[in-house]
């Protein structure tokens, strides 16, 4: 069992304003330690500290059962310490599922011999079996953060860091992995320590709840704890008064004989499918099903069967630029999406092919501060947390002002009071620019109220769920 100590960490980046200040922590060895706080508040900061991925600054000390982290060879520490980053796809080296893992064990010089029995005990640790040859890049981002987790699980290291390791993953697959993570810690005595701004499901085994705000780490009291989780109840996660459509409602597209297939997969079996415009559509189902493929059909990025309308036009015989402007895709991956450098040049040239009459300068600004970025235009985008990273995407999407908005996990990473100000600023701007929104999202905590329709993709077919009006 490995304790983690820390002391007197101040970490400024880019010579910024410190965003852990004299921070002192110890997290027990063979524990489960949950750590949240707001986003932008350094806990992606921090795990990297501790897994020596950025360096530690002078007059800091960190620590490994008393020994410093300085001391140990880069072999040591991957043996002792192991990080599963927040975007996987970073994260990948190589072209398949096993190569990736046989890949990692190599570097920390596992015999051969011992590799299958590795990789075949973290596939299955993880529920991911069927996936072993699959190509890394085309599987689906919850897939990839279940691939991402096999990999630390294989490596066997004494301290596990997570950072988001459920962000893309569908709710049922999360409480499996994250009862499994549990018995692991408690049965091999891995020091577990993961950041995640969901706490459902964590109540039956988490004591004591892990905040860094302001720069400072603070443990909470059992009856704060469990104050702060119950705002997480499995109640708050169901979508009630969702309708379902009827024949009187307006669509904007059209689905016929729509099916969807990948490398000899039936995603979605052909069916036929309205959307309806002007609403708002939520859409969710397992990892894997297909939901994002979905989308990439919509804006004309792959391929599929039967035929699709918009606005009673096929969707292949209206110019691709013309329909760009009026169909757009935000990318579940904020940094997919980004063509700037600092956050001022990347709302400019949102406002330059935008919507200007009702994006001005004064609305822009009153948006940043709505969404915690005040005071950011000369930040380099790639130095912001992949929270605030997520809300400039948003906001930038929502300047651009198609008339359809299809939202692959607008939520991911985000803590609640950022998820509350994100619907709020999708649901005024809706309503004055009369926007259609599509959402694929796992993250179901307080998004009933805004849901008009809610889809799920489940057995391959696309099913409205609700009740009839």
């Amino acid at each position: 069992m490995a304790t983690v100590n820390i002391e007197h960490l101040t970490y400024a980046p880019d010579h910024q304003d410190p965003v852990l200040k004299d921070l002192t922590a110890t997290f027990l060895g063979g524990r489960f330690s949950l750590l949240t706080g707001p986003s932008g508040s350094g806990k992606t900061t921090l795990l990297r500290l501790i897994a020596g991925l950025t360096p530690l600054p002078t007059g800091a000390t960190l620590t490994f059962n008393g020994q410093p982290l300085a001391a140990q060879s880069p072999q040591q520490r991957s043996q002792t310490v192991a990080l599963l980053f927040q975007e996987p796809s970073t994260q990948f080296t190589m072209d398949t599922v096993t190569n990736e893992l046989r890949f990692a064990l190599e570097n920390q010089q596992v015999s051969p011999a011992a590799m299958p029995g590795k990789i075949d005990a973290a596939l299955a640790f993880v529920g991911i079996t069927d996936l072993r040859d699959r190509n890394l890049m085309q599987l689906s981002g919850g897939e990839q953060q279940k691939v991402a987790l096999a990999i630390i699980v294989a490596m066997d290291s004494d301290v596990i860091l997570l950072d988001e390791p459920f962000a893309s993953i569908d709710p049922a697959t999360r409480q499996t992995l994250l009862d499994r993570l549990v018995k692991l810690c408690r049965d091999q005595g891995k020091t577990i320590i993961l950041a995640d701004h969901d706490l459902s499901g964590y109540a039956q085994w988490i004591d004591h709840l892990t905040v860094l705000h302001a720069g400072q780490v603070t443990t909470l009291s059992v009856a704060a704890t469990q104050a702060r989780l119950a705002a997480f109840t499995p109640e708050r996660l169901q979508l009630t008064h969702v309708q379902l459509p009827t024949a009187q409602d307006k669509s904007c597209f059209e689905a016929k004989g729509f099916g969807l297939s990948q490398n000899d997969r039936t995603l979605i079996l052909p069916e036929d499918l309205p959307l309806l415009t002007h609403k708002t559509t939520l859409i969710t189902g397992p990892n894997g099903s297909g939901k994002s493929t979905f989308f990439r059909s919509l804006v004309r990025l792959g391929r599929y069967q039967g035929t699709i309308t918009y606005q009673g036009r096929d969707i292949q015989r209206i110019r691709r630029r013309t329909y760009a402007r009026h169909v757009s895709l935000m990318f579940q991956s904020a940094t997919a999406q980004f063509l700037n450098v600092t956050v001022a040049e990347e709302l400019a040239l949102s406002q330059r092919y935008g919507n200007a009459t009702y994006f001005t300068p004064d609305r822009i600004q009153a948006a940043l501060a709505q969404l915690d970025l005040s005071g950011r235009d000369e930040q380099i985008i790639y130095s912001l947390s992949s929270g605030q990273q997520k809300k400039l995407q948003l906001l930038c999407m929502l300047m651009m002002a198609p008339e359809v908005l299809l939202l692959d996990e607008p939520f991911k990473g985000l803590d609640l009071n950022s998820i509350q100000a994100a619907l709020t600023l999708l649901t005024t701007t809706q309503r004055d620019l009369d926007l259609t929104l599509i959402i694929i999202s796992h993250q179901l905590g307080g998004l009933s109220p805004y849901v008009d329709y809610h889809l799920d993709l489940a057995h391959q077919q696309l099913t409205y769920q609700g009740v009839t009006a």
